[in-house]
């Protein structure tokens, strides 16, 4: 009898194993996870012609602006770039209207079901790209120490599918694929010792707090949409969240009205009912749960409280606040409530670079800014008020508006795999920035450059993601209308945009940084005129070969005319001619004419004087014309940014 029921007992699950539909398949880009990363690097990647894959475990794309119900964006409002731009350009045709600061926490606020219609209208339009809904990741495959694919599987395990790919892109929450992969990784804070970063104190597990949030409706006087007094409801937990809250300490400085405003979301044509996200830090519903190292099932079990903790948190607004007649959007998301929870940090892969704070507040110490792929300017902003205990106090320091080098998309240990979502290659602190919705909207558009610039190349090995050049990952990037540095004051519909963030990334002329609130800057001052003594020292950083050339009368702080800007670009093409590159012979033959203004002109500047003073913009237009030192060394560029 007991062979007999062992029997039974272990042929349950091959049973249920072999009733397991599979699907095999193949692709050149398998993105993981339709979050605001993924979904942005399997756009371009089908937009840069390789044939993709999407994977999402929910029935959204966009996973933090949608699927997890933070519409209300943080940050790049005057960073124009890319895909960031594309979207909002989408979202004002939608509303009818220009600034959707409906919100007060945010100039560009929408409803979530808006943004996942807009992605969605992006996927199907292209024929490179095959979405598939409602699977979520369970293993990665492996050749030696390189992904070639991985499996799939429905909620209820009924179905999988098993993909192989030349390319594989980690956009989950928490970076589960590049975890299982293998690929070295931090989470928590970091030694300041290892980090190099003064501001951090000490290794730990500590994460941000996350939030579930969710969409409330204005259901009108008189309505009573009071929900059920949810497990565990423990009023005391949201006291002082506004001035009309019950308090026992000091309470947020505003009252309940001002506090719901926070995420007010914009009307729908045709709507008649006031929206809201509910994402309220003070007091509010942010929650402290580090599941990143559990299993999906321990994970779900544990979010349970998260879902609780919203929900009497809107039970404590509508009992306590005497808000009733807010309720669950009965329209949005699942009966109001985000799909997915809102996690602020996960694991973050270590990379062929890791940045660190000191890159962002000063760039030009450092090579990195040479191979910037993606922008922001938010603040270093981090969630732990729900800790429970004490968490070392950080400095946060004021930061400029910055780039995100290419590197820290590219395991240092791994290959064929890329990382988008917020577990790319940074310590704990950069995190608390470039975890924001447009940064990793930008860094997963990309990612998609990066994947398909790799299997579409003309070599043996395909998936070459680590010969694939900076440079080239740039240029599609510009292509895109997208930053490679966070220059505030040029915007894409400059003449010499392009010209200037070329220019921009050899450094040969630098931008300014300068910390400023909510909306960090980093000016190129495009009309100003040049220093002689500085242009060449960033000549000589880029291209040691180049030999200063002014002579006594130009030592000091004497400014550049245009005629001894083509005295530099002449002496400076002989030297690139000679020791980085062979210019065709036309280029030389243009400075011998000397026929200067014929020059000028023809690269479509205006009143050439060969004595006044040249401007930032006009030297980038003629060394992007004449020289290209963005292409000088294109192949010799390492992803550090070094020569």
């Amino acid at each position: 009898m007991k062979q007999t029921a062992f029997s039974i007992i272990f042929l349950i699950p091959v049973f249920a194993f072999a009733q397991r539909q599979v699907k095999t398949t193949s692709t050149e880009v398998l993105v993981i996870g339709g979050g605001v990363g993924g979904t942005a690097a399997a756009i371009q990647s089908a937009r840069s012609g390789a044939k993709t894959i999407l994977v999402e475990p929910t029935n959204m794309l966009g996973g933090m602006l949608t699927a997890a119900g933070v519409s209300c964006t943080d940050g790049n409002d005057q960073l124009p770039s890319g895909m960031w731009e594309e979207l909002r350009q989408a979202l004002y045709q939608h509303y009818g209207r220009k600034r959707l600061n409906t919100g007060w926490v945010s100039n560009t606020n929408f409803e979530p079901k808006v943004g996942d219609s807009i992605f969605k209208a992006w996927a199907v339009k292209e024929k490179n790209l095959k979405v598939y809904f409602g699977y979520e990741f369970e293993s990665v495959q492996k050749t030696g120490n390189k992904v070639t694919g991985a499996t799939l599987r429905n909620k209820d395990n009924t179905a999988a599918l098993k993909i192989k790919a030349s390319v594989v892109i980690d956009g989950t929450e928490l970076g589960d694929v590049f975890a299982q992969a293998g690929a070295a990784y931090d989470l928590g804070m970091d030694d300041p010792a290892v980090s190099g970063e003064k501001e951090a104190r000490e290794k730990n597990d500590i994460i941000q707090d996350l939030t579930w949030a969710a969409v409330l409706k204005d259901y009108g006087p008189g309505a009573d949409k009071t929900i059920a007094k949810p497990e565990g409801y423990d009023a005391k937990k949201f006291y002082c969240t506004c001035t009309d809250a019950p308090c026992n300490d000091k309470p947020w400085n505003g009252d309940k009205l001002k506090m719901l405003n926070y995420g007010k979301l914009p009307r729908s044509p045709g709507a008649k009912q006031d929206k809201y996200m509910l994402n309220w830090p003070p007091f509010g519903n942010d929650i402290y749960l580090n599941v990143v190292e559990e299993k999906p099932e321990v994970r779900s079990r544990k979010y349970d409280s998260a879902k609780q903790h919203t929900l009497g948190f809107i039970y404590f607004m509508q009992t306590k606040l005497g808000m009733k007649n807010i309720g669950l959007a009965d329209d949005e998301l699942d009966g109001g409530m985000a799909l997915i929870p809102y996690n602020r940090e996960g694991r973050r892969v270590r990379g062929l670079v890791r940045m660190n704070i000191n890159h962002i507040k000063n760039p030009y110490d450092h090579t990195l800014y040479r191979t910037g792929i993606s922008v922001g300017d938010y603040p270093v902003d981090h969630h732990h008020a729900r800790y429970p205990g004490k968490v070392p106090e950080i400095e946060f320091p004021p930061i400029p508006a910055y780039s995100i080098p290419m590197g820290v998309l590219i395991p240092e240990n791994i290959d064929g795999l890329i990382v988008c979502e917020k577990g790319i290659s940074v310590t704990n602190i950069v995190n608390g920035t470039t975890r924001l919705q447009p940064v990793v909207l930008l860094t997963g558009q990309a990612a998609g450059v990066l994947a398909a610039k790799a299997v579409l190349r003309h070599h043996k090995d395909k998936t070459g993601i680590r010969r694939v050049t900076v440079r080239a990952v740039q240029d599609g990037l510009l292509k895109a209308k997208a930053y490679l540095l966070p220059f505030t004051d040029v915007k894409p519909g400059h003449p010499y945009w392009e010209q200037l963030q070329k220019i921009g990334v050899t450094g040969i002329l630098r931008g300014t940084g300068k910390p400023e609130g909510w909306a960090n800057k980093m000016f190129f001052y495009p009309d100003s005129t040049i220093i002689i003594r500085e242009l060449e020292a960033n000549i000589k950083d880029y291209l040691p070969a180049y030999e200063a050339v002014h002579a006594a009368s130009l030592i000091g702080d004497s400014l550049l005319t245009i005629s001894t800007a083509f005295h530099i670009l002449e002496r400076l093409h002989r030297i690139i001619n000679r020791s980085y590159a062979k210019y065709p012979s036309v280029i030389g033959d243009i400075f011998n004419t000397g026929d200067f203004n014929t020059i000028w002109n023809n690269i479509g500047l205006k009143e050439y004087q060969p004595n006044r003073l040249i401007k930032r913009y006009e030297l980038a237009a003629l060394l992007d014309s004449l020289l290209d030192p963005f292409s000088i060394g294109g192949k010799l560029i390492t992803i550090t940014g070094k020569l």
